[in-house]
């Protein structure tokens, strides 16, 4: 039988054996996937080790297959740097932030970005923004969608892709 302190013991040690499994076992802090991926996104060019990056550069794997506009996603991400990116997944065209603050301006805004479509359209691209009191003004929405095609359409042409 159980005792009161007996279970609390038990709990104790599943709670930690629980834990221990989730590390890499190298005793240092691992970086979070999502967390790697967004660096591998932001990152640009360079050399990539792997991660999201490589998706867009060229896949020889027939099995994978980027339903997103490059453009859009990468512009996506540089005009608003400003947030940190919590999520990013180009498998399903979705980029979720945290709450940041743009240079200059006073209030935090937080994002969810929809890239879905491949094509470079305004239709690819659907933004929800946040502030920290409720949801943001249209016109804030739309200067964001403006800026962020207005980004895409100069990568595209600096690839020399138009």
């Amino acid at each position: 039988m159980i005792t009161g302190s007996n279970f609390t013991r038990f709990l104790a040690i599943a709670a930690i054996s629980g834990l221990a499994a989730c590390g890499d076992g190298s005793g240092r802090n691992a970086q979070h996937p999502s967390d790697r991926d967004a660096d591998d996104i932001r990152a640009g060019a360079g050399e990539s080790t792997g991660g999201v990056t490589t998706l867009f550069k060229g896949n020889a794997d027939p099995n994978v297959t980027i339903k997103v506009n490059k453009y859009i996603w990468t512009a996506s991400l540089e005009v608003l740097n400003f947030l940190p990116v919590e999520a990013a997944d180009p498998f399903t065209g979705i980029i979720s932030t945290g709450y940041g603050t743009p240079p200059g301006g006073g209030r935090a805004y937080k994002a969810t970005i929809y890239v879905q479509d491949p094509a470079l359209d305004a239709r690819s691209l659907n933004i929800s923004l946040r502030t920290r009191s409720g949801v943001a003004s249209a016109d804030t929405v739309r200067a964001v969608e403006n800026a962020i095609l207005t980004r895409a359409r100069q990568l595209r042409i600096r690839d020399g892709k138009l």
